[in-house]
């Protein structure tokens, strides 16, 4: 099927020379001038389709530019090569012809800066696509010519066999997975405060009140704005294309009312594998507040169930890759969690082949073997919306790259027609619901492709098996990032079962509010504490499947701050107002407030900034929950003068939380008992002395 290119008759005779200099015009000539963007083309010609084309022509001069036209012709005899020549030509550098127009429609006057959207119609009839003999991609080039200037855009045709007379051959199979996660989660302050003030809504006995409790926890963590207008929109998408493989993060599926079918699903969170590996630190995670417990793949099935509300129900579970490549331990501990098939992009495929081949891999970890269904470069570039190199101009828009990406998968299954291949294709998981429809459509019409699902592509043969000391490890060092979260979070976590052992009352058990509600009641300040560590566990988890420097990231560790903060500054000293003291002891009392659910037993200290005037140290108390109570000190004073004293909250451990509160002491000291007269008196008789000695000095008799 594959040769050089044909001969090409009077219509179509263009030298290479006159090529090679068509292409320097333009590159020159046109430089940063107008500029063509594809915005709707058919991606799958049939032979009932037809062609239809609408472009957009964008006067980028410092000029206006003369009324113009837009060409667009093909070369429906030309069979690309190799993968240097469909590159070549997609960066406007190959030498090829394309002597059969398809139409032409006329351009107005562009001024500085302005654009005109134009469009093309073209019948099936016509003789250009009536005369494609053969099935496959075609060089497609839009022309677009004033009298001052030519610019050329290089796309792709690419005719399906429908309705032509030839052979056919089988069609390679193309796994599309797209993972169903959020990188936007956000933290709901409300259901925060919801926490911490104890309301929850609950249930009559402790089972179902238990759930009420979990699923408050959970509620902490919600979709961002922009996904959670996605959601109907995609999910429509995904109603009309089942052979989209959706693998979804089960806590999304949470957040949602409505799940979606989906084709399995991935670790909790997207929780990130490879970074959990690459630090090598599980004590870190842990007191971070994630352990495995939290991401394996039980804990995956669990939440699943939880989302669809069937106990009975189960998914395939596939473990995807995060920041970094997966490595030999990053594999190991996804097997050790229970993930016998990992999602991998194209850079787990180190070597370059002539030929693409089918993505599946199996890698012997020392936790069992593990399935890598390893995604095709240049088609997964393409469906990410990532155009194959920077001078590919057509790909800068989606219809550029769906007709690049539908060229170039009808190109590798002409490279080899018989050989048995399935290619993995993964798309983002913030693609629209648009993409996912254009893509999706152009595929299925595809008569060279066959969409298969996650389950067919695991099960193929698998195209190489490989030990660990065999798989590619790049630069494993963790982060600074991802050590500063660690530490966020293990800070985070420590503030909350600091408080239930040195600052809650041992003795309370109950809420002690006579107008909670049943659940309250019935919840124990331990039930109460588990709860905030579990919503502060799902933010954690949510945290660490974000990216470095991500929004969510960002997001979920604030979020865990803000949590903590709120927690201790809901014990605090109600500011007093000065105090005057007009003898040598006097008391100043201060009030410590809780609006906790629970009662509170702390320390309240105070230090003076006087030698003469001071305080007592320490005083205890317990406040009872969402209430008040005062405790004293003792003032002693020696002197008049004014000090500040600066009152502040401890644990029963002795550590300070919460904002401190100055009191300012003044003393005005008034002589009012007998030791103050003595204290005169002895003083007149000292100066009476001084007075009989500086009167009575004998002479020096050297003098």
């Amino acid at each position: 099927m594959l040769g050089a290119p044909p001969a090409y008759g009077d219509e179509g005779e263009t030298s290479q020379a006159e090529s090679t200099q068509t292409t320097q015009t333009t590159q020159t000539d046109v430089a940063d001038a107008s500029t063509i963007t594809i915005d709707q083309s058919t991606a799958v010609v049939s032979s009932t389709s037809g062609y239809h084309l609408v472009a957009t022509v964008t006067n980028r001069t410092e000029q206006d530019l003369p009324a113009g036209t837009l060409t667009v012709s093909t070369n429906a005899a030309y069979t690309f090569v190799s993968r240097t020549d469909i590159q070549d030509w997609a960066d406007g550098q190959a030498n090829i012809p394309t002597p059969n127009e398809l139409g032409t429609v006329q351009v107005p006057t562009l001024a500085i800066g302005e654009s005109a959207t134009v469009s093309l119609d073209v019948d099936s009839a016509q003789t250009a696509l009536s005369s494609i003999a053969t099935w496959g991609p075609k060089p497609l080039r839009i022309t677009y010519q004033t009298q001052e200037s030519t610019e050329f855009l290089h796309t792709f045709l690419t005719r399906s066999s429908d309705g032509l007379s030839m052979q056919q051959t089988p069609a390679m199979g193309l796994t599309v997975a797209m993972p169903l996660t959020s990188d936007q989660w956000q933290t709901d302050d409300e259901a925060i405060d919801d926490l911490i003030s104890g309301d929850i809504d609950g249930a009559d006995d402790e089972e179902t009140a238990s759930a009420a409790r979990d699923k408050a926890a959970q509620a902490v963590v919600t979709l961002g704005t922009e996904d959670s207008k996605a959601v109907k929109a995609r999910e429509q998408a995904f109603a009309n294309h089942p052979m989209l493989q959706i693998v979804a993060d089960p806590s999304y599926l949470n957040a949602v009312q409505m799940p979606p079918q989906v084709a399995g699903i991935t670790q909790p969170g997207t929780f990130d594998i490879t970074d959990y590996a690459a630090y090598d630190d599980a004590d870190a995670y842990t007191q971070a507040g994630v352990s495995t417990d939290q991401w394996n793949a039980q804990a995956a099935q669990a939440l699943y169930r939880t989302a669809l509300g069937d106990e009975n129900a189960s998914a395939a579970t596939y473990a995807w890759q995060g920041e970094r490549d997966w490595s030999a331990q990053a594999l190991n501990q996804a097997a050790q969690q229970g993930y016998d098939t990992v999602i991998a992009t194209a850079s787990f495929d180190q070597d370059e082949t002539d030929t693409v081949h089918t993505g599946t891999y199996t890698v012997h970890t020392n936790a069992g073997d593990v399935t890598v269904l390893s995604e095709q470069r240049e088609l997964g570039k393409l469906a990410k919306g990532q155009a194959l190199s920077e001078t590919t101009t057509a790909e800068t828009t989606d219809a550029g790259l769906l007709a690049r990406f539908m060229a170039q998968s009808a190109f590798y299954q002409m490279e080899q027609p018989y050989t048995s291949r399935n290619l993995l294709v993964t798309l983002d998981a913030d693609a629209d619901a648009e993409w996912i429809n254009q893509l999706m459509s152009a595929v299925e019409q595809a008569s060279w492709l066959s969409l298969t699902d996650l389950s067919t592509m695991a099960a193929a043969e698998a195209y190489d098996e490989l030990d660990m000391d065999q798989v590619g490890n790049s630069d494993q060092s963790a982060t600074d990032a991802l050590a500063g979260t660690l530490a966020t979070l293990g800070a985070t976590r420590s503030d909350i079962t600091r408080l239930r052992t040195a600052i809650l009352d041992d003795a309370d058990t109950t809420d002690g509010n006579d107008s909670g509600s049943r659940s309250r009641e019935s919840t124990s300040a331990d039930e109460w504490i588990a709860m905030l560590l579990s919503a502060h566990d799902i933010m954690a988890l949510h945290a660490l499947g974000a990216a470095d420097g991500s929004a969510a990231r960002t997001q979920m560790t604030e979020g865990l701050q803000l949590l903590s903060n709120t927690l201790y500054d809901s014990v605090t000293i109600t500011p007093s107002e000065s105090v005057t003291v007009v003898s040598e002891s006097a008391q100043m009392p201060v009030t410590v407030s809780n609006t906790l659910p629970y009662a509170v037993r702390v320390r309240v200290s105070s230090l003076t900034d006087s030698m003469q005037i001071v305080t007592s140290r320490i005083a205890d108390v317990t406040v009872p929950a969402k209430g008040e109570e005062q405790v004293t000190f003792t003032i002693r004073v020696s002197t008049s003068g004014s000090a500040t004293a600066t009152i502040a909250l401890q644990d029963r451990d002795g550590n300070a939380f919460g904002a401190t509160q100055n009191t300012p002491i003044t003393s005005v000291l008034r002589i009012s008992d007998m030791s103050g007269f003595v204290i005169i008196g002895f003083a007149v008789l000292l100066g009476a002395l001084g007075l009989w000695r500086q009167f009575h000095r004998k002479k020096d008799a050297n003098a």
